[in-house]
């Protein structure tokens, strides 16, 4: 599993390799996000909302590609300080700033297009928006404590909503609420791994204005609402039986991510659903009984 100082990996030998390693495929799994709202509305099962579905995620990992190598090209001199992030394409050089920046722009201006191919204007709206915050938190919003959270919260919700937005079904006060509390919880948890890993005077700006208690109490507080709001969903949203059993992995995924955090395990939470077996078997869990409770 992913730890602050794991052993960095060998430098790409060519600039396209380091682009494709820039770009971070392994991330997308974050997009996933996208299927949520079409899954939890039970439409995946037809053809063109599928479709429609998938031109959405696609526009999302070429709009998040774009971003991270913006993001590795704004950051190069604190990441080669930083243990893990030196090995990265742009910070050791195997792929240049200029470079980075330019295939970024390129990828964030691919984006909007691939979704515009659902053939309706809200989806490119909606990853256009996903653009416009990812940027502002790469120029300035991630030098700010506090706002610096919630902004890259935003950027999953707004994924979530994507999806919706995509097969054109209503978002419940309910996912919208249970989806921002997830995504909180888990930038918190990640900004808790990198204090206890690097210590305030990590390579992350903001990290000196947080502590481990102050992230933990940010941390246990989503995980408190989110288990109120979904419980109040599965025993009153629908009278399934398989939504209730639902509460019971939803409860395990929670407490296990919070223990993972205490361990020092948490500054890449998108890798625990494929490298932490209970994480893994949870979700599946969950996903089965959801879907249950969806189609039958």
């Amino acid at each position: 599993m992913s730890q602050g100082g794991t052993m960095a990996r060998p430098v790409p030998a060519t600039p396209v390799l380091g682009l494709v390693r820039a770009a971070r495929p392994r991330q997308w799994l974050k997009n996933v996000l996208v299927l949520a709202a079409p899954l939890a509305a039970g439409v995946l099962g037809e053809p063109r909302s599928l479709l429609a579905a998938l031109l959405v995620f696609a526009a999302f990992c070429l709009a998040a590609s774009g971003t991270y190598l913006l993001n590795d090209a704004a950051d190069v001199e604190a990441d080669r300080l930083h243990p893990r992030k030196r090995a990265r394409a742009v910070a050791s050089g195997a792929v240049s700033v200029r470079l980075a920046r330019v295939t970024g722009v390129l990828l964030m201006l691919l984006a909007p297009g691939v979704a515009a191919l659902t053939g309706d204007w809200k989806s490119p709206a909606v990853v256009a928006g996903y653009l416009v915050l990812t940027l502002s938190y790469t120029l300035w919003l991630k030098h700010q404590e506090v706002v610096d959270l919630i902004a890259v919260a935003g950027c999953h919700v707004i994924r979530a909503y994507a999806g919706a937005v995509a097969v054109d079904v209503p978002v419940t006060g309910w996912f919208l609420v249970v989806v921002s509390l997830a995504a909180l919880q888990l930038v918190a948890g990640k900004r808790e791994a990198e204090l206890r890993a690097q210590g305030a005077g990590g390579t992350r700006a903001t990290l000196a204005a947080y502590t481990p208690a102050y992230l933990a109490q940010v941390r246990v507080m989503c995980s408190g609402a989110m288990i109120v709001t979904y419980c109040l969903w599965a025993l009153n949203a629908h009278n399934s039986l398989f939504y209730a059993l639902s509460i019971v992995p939803f409860l395990l995924l929670v407490l296990r991510h919070n223990l993972l955090v205490e361990r020092g395990i948490g500054e890449e939470p998108e890798e625990l659903a494929v490298r932490d077996r209970p994480t893994l078997l949870f979700l599946a869990i969950l996903v089965v009984l959801v879907a249950l409770g969806i189609y039958l």
